[in-house]
């Protein structure tokens, strides 16, 4: 990753533009799958920096989608406003193009415009089944991964690419697993379904970075390192303030980050002027960080794919010194 622009400058939360700033007040933001993880975060720091957030998922207090997990969107939107932003909850499926189009179109009436629309649709993580080949997975849910993971994803920016492109500008943040470099040898330990749908968004950013630079726009493909959403907490029996303690069962967890670092970098990249410079690649954000100067919730600045990759999967002890 080119490290241009490096800084230091964060303000007490860790985000990077200094104390009090809203960077982004009079931006509108859609953020599909919204509910938890990296997307939830996503919303509280888009809020945070000023933008008014539309948040969006299929969970909310009346009803869950497959995931079957407790947090809702309506939560989602009150953490938005806990951080000082503006945030409207929206109920939608991503595969369903009428329910897509009713958002966009609500969004046009309310507020004339969408400068920012993050595409984290996934959903796909109860089909995933680890080490097994493509012959031996279930066709039936491995397509239906597929669906959850890109689908969604190009029925979110077909109907919100028009609105835009009305204003030079726009971002769209196309939310992936794993760096391009990582991505470009076969995860065969997640297997094919999984590994397809995480490339499938990256090359999703590429194409519209180069439909978007005519309006003036961009798209980035974004991922977290690893990840402490509430899935993987609940997997390892800890919580975000004693997740430590998982080190002791699985060492490597010491390079992990909270959802907060992701929307942080999203946030952060939204605010550059200069976002075009990273139209149609893939971007992490432990690499953000370096760029931007913000910091996870603890202060640190985990660099979870290098660390990956020179570290677990060299087969070297766990040891996060110069990682984080």
């Amino acid at each position: 990753m080119n490290e241009m622009g490096e800084t230091d400058g964060t303000d007490e939360t860790g985000r990077a533009g200094g104390a009090g700033g809203a960077p982004l007040k009079g931006r509108v933001a859609l953020v599909a799958g919204a509910t938890r993880g990296a997307g939830r975060a996503i919303a509280v720091e888009l809020g945070r920096a000023g933008a008014a957030v539309y948040a969006t998922g299929r969970t909310t207090r009346t009803a869950r989608s497959e995931m079957d997990r407790p947090e809702t969107i309506e939560e989602t939107a009150e953490l938005v406003q806990a951080a000082g932003g503006t945030a409207t909850a929206i109920a939608a499926d991503h595969l369903d193009p009428d329910q897509v189009r009713a958002v966009t179109e609500r969004i046009d009436a309310e507020q004339g415009r969408l400068d920012i629309l993050v595409n984290d649709v996934w959903g796909g993580d109860v089909y995933t089944v680890f080490g097994k080949r493509l012959w031996e997975l279930s066709l039936e849910q491995g397509l239906r991964q597929l669906r959850l993971g890109v689908d969604t994803h190009i029925i979110t920016s077909h109907f919100a690419l028009p609105l835009i492109n009305r204003e030079p500008g726009g971002l769209v943040v196309e939310m992936t697993d794993g760096t391009a470099e990582a991505n470009a040898e076969y995860r065969s330990s997640v297997g094919c379904f999984y590994d397809l749908a995480k490339v499938s968004v990256q090359r999703l950013a590429l194409a519209q970075a180069e439909e978007m630079r005519a309006a003036g726009g961009t798209a980035v493909a974004v991922t977290p390192g690893w990840l402490r959403s509430e899935m993987m907490l609940d997997a390892f029996g800890v919580t975000e303030a004693n997740w430590r303690d998982a080190v002791r069962h699985q060492p490597h967890f010491c390079i992990s980050e909270s959802p907060a670092y992701t929307g942080r970098a999203v946030a952060a990249l939204a605010a550059d002027p200069d976002r075009a410079r990273w139209a149609g690649r893939t971007v992490s954000s432990g690499g953000m960080a370096r760029v931007y100067g913000f910091t996870d919730t603890d202060g640190s600045r985990p660099d979870a794919w290098r660390y990956l990759a020179e570290v677990q999967w060299a087969g070297r002890p766990a040891d996060c010194t110069g990682y984080r």
